[in-house]
């Protein structure tokens, strides 16, 4: 379908402010994965956020998507599937798939990719919105993500895209042998922790503090109880 000369424009503008957003936002401040830059390049972060909001698709923060989640910060979703260390051949799950920004990343970087959205309004866009984009490699789920999606493990890596109480241990069982697992943990208020959790053998695991972050609570029987839910 043949495009109106102001959506050839408006086109245009988003691919150069991409452009500008991976040079100024992810290799400036430290991203280096080539395959993830390639990624964040080529994914339009403006059909991922409402339209009322697509002026500031690139701004270097996280948006409002509806239902109180938000999409989050461009470096931060890099930060995290760059510690997440996908190559062609991962299986990875997201939990808090929300605008499905990040599927849609890690589906050019992994084999397979796995998410679990709580909200079933933000999932229920989910398919139409990644099948536009030729997103094939997923399987979406509609429900609580607290425990993983134990069905489909183990996983090379799990990315977490909301806040929890605690490093739940079935997460961590979920991973594969050299898996990891990315994690924002609560401290109290204010005070949030991105945590990368690596299996190192069948009991055996380390953690790995990765600076600090501000995401909306998870929700579910393995973390906060719904009275966390802002809004």
């Amino acid at each position: 379908m043949k495009l109106s000369k102001t959506e050839a424009k408006n086109q245009k503008l988003f691919a150069s402010q991409r452009q500008r957003m991976v040079r100024r936002q992810l290799k400036a401040r430290g991203i280096r994965d080539k395959a993830l830059l390639q990624a964040m390049k080529e994914v339009p972060r403006e059909l991922f956020v409402p339209e009322s909001l697509r002026e500031f698709s690139y701004d270097d923060g996280p948006l409002p998507i509806g239902e109180a989640q938000t999409i989050s910060q461009p470096y931060v979703v890099a930060l995290m599937i760059e510690a997440a260390g996908l190559t062609p051949q991962s299986r990875v799950l997201e939990i808090g798939a929300g605008s499905g920004y990040c599927v849609a990343i890690m589906s050019r970087l992994a084999e397979s990719v796995y998410a679990v959205e709580r909200n079933a309004a933000l999932a229920g866009e989910l398919p139409s919105r990644l099948a536009a984009l030729e997103c094939r490699n997923i399987k979406i789920q509609t429900g609580d993500g607290s425990a993983g999606w134990p069905e489909h493990a183990p996983y090379d890596a799990i990315i977490v895209s909301a806040v929890a109480p605690q490093i739940a241990d079935c997460l961590s069982q979920q991973l594969k042998v050299g898996g990891r697992l990315v994690i924002p943990v609560s401290g109290g208020p204010d005070d949030q922790r991105l945590v990368r959790v690596t299996r190192k053998d069948e009991g055996d695991f380390s953690e790995e503090e990765l600076g600090s972050v501000q995401f909306v609570p998870l929700i579910g029987e393995e973390a906060f109880p719904p009275s966390a839910q802002p809004g």
